[in-house]
């Protein structure tokens, strides 16, 4: 009976083990054991780690497509007040069946969310995913230059941020996924916010007007933070005009360029949370540049409105024309 339980203690330590070394190095393994699919979904749902800050993990679902998967990627940012998680992301992965159904992978992105982070942490965790799924691409299986971007309210001014912004990839970066760009190849979005400078009207400052701020529950999002090298900690702005240019830095407007990709809008008329203004003053400054875009605006609509997937399918139309 000793001989007996001794074998089988060792069994249980040697298959321990291999586990354990199949785990270190072959990580692609304990992805594949986070694949989930319901019946009548008609795509598979993988959990992957995009990227890695202050010793947590920054996660992502990819949806590939059962039937037909096109080749093209569409990144799905999972955000509302700036504020992202599992709760978000699980709805939206159910949102965006309308993009699996037509052969898109879709990659629904989660970032790091206030009262902890602030918009410029969010816009740098949305970039690295955007290099993630370009550095992987063949391993998806989507083409690295057709990818497409998409978002509502905070998640539309991230995706918009990410698409009209500056590259950052690093040529010389010890992590290879720095090193490729981090541009996408078309927008597609809900009631963004775009001017921080120009809240509704002309001169109306958003990053000071703490009190605004408060009531729309995103006061944290703005509590910008720098880096001392006196102290090694990062330090609250405290300075009007720092934080004006910070504001205005993270404002997509100030961001458009002659190079940027084509941009669709949709935003109600009767929006209070933020205002039709936003997007009709980027689409100006899309025009002025001779940018593609176009704005599409709902009657009556305020901030979502019921059965807005069927407005989505213009975004559909979107991607297929210009991922093409």
């Amino acid at each position: 009976m000793n001989k007996i339980n001794k074998t089988s203690k060792n069994f249980k330590m040697n298959f321990t083990k291999k586990i354990i070394y199949l785990l270190l190095f072959f990580p692609t393994i304990a992805f594949a054991q986070m694949q989930q699919a319901d019946d009548n979904d008609n795509f598979t749902k993988t959990e992957l780690i995009y990227g890695r800050k202050d010793g947590m993990a920054l996660t992502m679902f990819m949806l590939t497509p059962k039937n037909n998967q096109k080749t093209k990627a569409i990144v799905s940012i999972a955000s509302g007040n700036w504020r992202s998680g599992i709760i978000n992301a699980e709805r939206f992965a159910k949102r965006n069946k309308i993009y699996t159904d037509k052969g898109y992978t879709v990659f629904v992105v989660m970032h790091g969310s206030q009262p902890r982070y602030t918009i410029p942490d969010a816009v740098a965790d949305i970039k690295r995913a955007v290099q993630f799924i370009r550095y992987n691409a063949r391993k998806f299986n989507v083409d690295e230059n057709h990818i497409g971007i998409t978002g509502q309210s905070s998640g539309g001014h991230l995706a918009l941020m990410a698409g009209l912004s500056d590259d950052t990839k690093k040529e010389n970066a010890e992590d290879p996924v720095d090193r490729v760009s981090d541009r996408v190849q078309a927008i597609a979005v809900f009631y963004p916010p775009t001017d921080f400078l120009n809240w509704g009207q002309s001169g109306i400052d958003l990053s000071v007007l703490q009190q605004l701020l408060v009531r729309a529950g995103v006061a944290s999002a703005f509590d910008f933070k720098v880096w001392s090298d006196s102290s090694n900690t990062y330090t609250a702005v405290t300075d009007a005009q720092k934080k004006l240019e910070i504001s205005k830095q993270y404002s997509p407007v100030y961001s458009v360029t002659t190079d940027d990709p084509p941009v669709v809008i949709i935003h109600g008329d009767a929006d209070k949370t933020v205002p039709l203004q936003q997007s009709e003053i980027l689409v100006r400054k899309l025009n002025d540049v001779s940018i593609v875009n176009q704005l599409v605006i709902i009657k009556d609509a305020g901030h979502g409105w019921e059965n807005s997937e069927t407005d989505e399918k213009l975004f559909i139309d979107w991607f297929d024309k210009y991922l093409k």
